[in-house]
């Protein structure tokens, strides 16, 4: 169950590469906040099979209800209740401001990482 493999560490890296630069240089309405949720999900995804050897769609899902379960605690505030509105790494890293839209890049990340993974397998 506890590996390493390479690939999707540099994925997972470069992945989070693509994150901080659309954070620190995208200032629009479609990619800094759908790009970035769509991608984000990806990063999530490979930089646990990086370290953990699950099965795809298992680890999918778990990713998926994980980035959901971020979204609802933005819709209830959970920064705000934590006292942690002048963390900008809590803000960053849970959010701070709930978008249904998100919950559908989230999703397409998903059914990309499954549909990659059955496709690509030989």
């Amino acid at each position: 169950m506890l590996t390493f493999n390479k690939k999707y560490f540099l994925l997972a890296l470069l992945l989070f590469l693509i994150e901080v630069l659309i954070a620190a240089y995208v200032n629009d309405a479609i990619i800094r906040p759908y790009v970035g949720d769509y991608l984000v999900v990806i990063l999530l995804y490979c930089l646990v099979r990086s370290f953990l050897n699950l099965t795809v769609v298992p680890l999918a899902i778990g990713v998926l209800l994980f980035a959901y379960t971020l979204e609802i605690l933005q819709y209830f505030n959970l920064v705000d209740r934590l006292g942690l509105r002048h963390s900008r790494l809590a803000v960053i890293v849970i959010g701070s401001s709930f978008e249904w839209i998100d919950l559908v890049a989230y999703t397409l990340g998903i059914a990309t990482v499954i549909a990659i993974e059955k496709y690509s397998k030989p």
